[in-house]
């Protein structure tokens, strides 16, 4: 008679690697880990085709001089962007550190955005395809896919549109628009998004210009069926915090890091 097999004993889930967001033992460790990864996904941006032109940007809130944000350059391309090549302006849309000018777009919009919300760390705005799309059409994103439940009922539509952005006004009404959530449909212009740190910040974008191409492309083919009302809050409960949307986004900085 043949011995029984063993089976492997499982190992204990304390032993098991599960990453979760640093905690820096000085400010110069956290801007340094803030730089990298803003350079990080601006690459990431270049590479999903986000990058269109001179338009698009993220900023990231230095640690230390809170009113001041770290940018990728006026015109600098978005792939092999480095940390080294980032500027730091401050809250009158000077630059303090670096030798490039900062899109004014991107200042009056991001500026407003990071005064309105000192929980908010970044701020992510480009012109991408889908977003572009859905924002032409003035609508939000509906909850038809698990994912697209994350944004149930935590964006909004700023529904006007007067030209490029390049007054403090302007920045202040969307700004007071975004209120207390993570993304804004632009209309007429694109999507922007926040999150307690760029991670979070770059994977709400991800998601809301994923969750737009779904829409569009199921609504092309029929009547999308909604998720009702208290399984769409549940699902966004489960999966619409800073924390989830950093989980998410560890596979796609494991992959762009290796680019540095």
């Amino acid at each position: 008679m043949s011995e029984p097999i063993s089976v492997p004993a499982p190992v204990p889930v304390d032993q098991l690697h599960f990453a979760m967001p640093p905690v820096h033992e000085s400010v110069a460790d956290e801007r340094a880990h803030r730089k990298e990864r803003l350079a990080g996904a601006l690459r990431l941006f270049g590479e999903y085709g986000y990058e269109d032109g001179v338009s698009g940007h993220i900023t990231a809130r230095d640690p230390e001089f809170t009113d001041c944000f770290w940018v990728n350059p006026f015109g600098a391309p978005f792939d092999g962007l480095t940390p080294d090549e980032l500027i730091l302006v401050n809250g009158e849309g000077q630059v303090v550190e670096g030798r490039h000018h900062v899109n004014q777009a991107a200042f009056a919009v991001h500026a407003q955005v990071h005064r309105a919300r000192p929980d908010v760390v970044a701020v992510a705005h480009t012109h991408s395809v889908h977003g572009r799309a859905l924002s032409a059409l003035g609508e939000l994103i509906e909850p038809i896919t698990q994912d697209s439940c994350a944004f149930y009922e935590d964006h909004v539509l700023y529904d006007a549109y007067t030209g490029v952005v390049v007054d403090e006004d302007e920045g202040r009404r969307i700004a007071a628009a975004l209120g207390g959530h993570k993304a804004i449909v632009l209309r007429n212009h694109g999507l922007l998004t926040v999150g307690d740190s760029v991670d979070a910040a770059a994977w709400w974008f991800i998601a809301l210009e994923r969750s737009c191409q779904v829409q569009l492309a199921a609504r092309a083919a029929g009547k999308p069926v909604l998720i009702e009302h208290r399984d769409a809050v549940a699902t966004r409960d489960q999966l619409g915090s800073d924390l989830v949307a950093w989980i998410n986004y560890q596979p796609l900085w494991r992959r762009i890091s290796r680019t540095f």
